[in-house]
């Protein structure tokens, strides 16, 4: 039986894309996000996926936006959760339901530049190679077990728009390859 995969997603939904059109792709159940507007919720719902928004505009207080969020993950009984470009950090309850099995991607060769400005942050420090990597989410920022990672060359005149294209094909790739290996080893 095909493992259950839940996406979650606040952007383009390049990340999930990839993963679609690889050979998971038939394992994803669902997609998740914190943005009605997100593209990758019309990509779900062109590939006949569910696709789910939960606003953290309508609660009073962040902890009833992650209580509301985790039920509406944990209401799809993914066996695992793929945090594909969502820009939320995940609380400890969410993480510790899914022990191991909640994968992110992030534009830096971590545990360098950490957080939500990877790229930026790694241009402000001058490094001459930068990179992605597939890490497990823990309870931390970017701090969990590395599984992946690829380098990417930073080139004379890049931007922080630049460098993150060049990133992002790269981090597609390794994603794919990454879940690919560890999902078809633990089915």
């Amino acid at each position: 039986m095909e493992p259950r995969i839940v996406v979650l997603a606040s952007g383009s939904g390049t990340l999930l894309q990839a993963l679609l059109d690889s050979p998971i792709g038939g394992g994803i159940v669902a997609v998740g996000s914190d943005r009605s507007d997100a593209p990758a919720l019309g990509r779900a719902l062109r590939a006949g996926l569910a696709a789910f928004e939960v606003d953290p505009g309508g609660f009073a207080t962040r902890g009833d936006w992650d209580t509301a969020f985790f039920e509406a993950v944990q209401a799809c009984r993914p066996d695992w959760v793929v945090s594909a470009g969502f820009m939320r950090i995940l609380d400890p309850v969410f993480v510790s339901a899914f022990p191991g099995r909640i994968i992110n991607t992030h534009p830096a060769l971590l545990p360098s530049f950490p957080g939500g400005h990877g790229v930026r942050d790694a241009l402000r420090h001058g490094v001459k190679v930068t990179g992605c990597t597939v890490h497990v989410v823990d309870e931390g920022v970017d701090t969990g077990t590395i599984l992946a990672q690829r380098a990417v060359p930073v080139l004379p005149g890049d931007t922080e728009a630049s460098l993150h294209e060049r990133i992002k094909v790269v981090e597609r790739e390794l994603l794919v390859e990454t879940l690919t290996q560890l999902i078809g080893a633990t089915s």
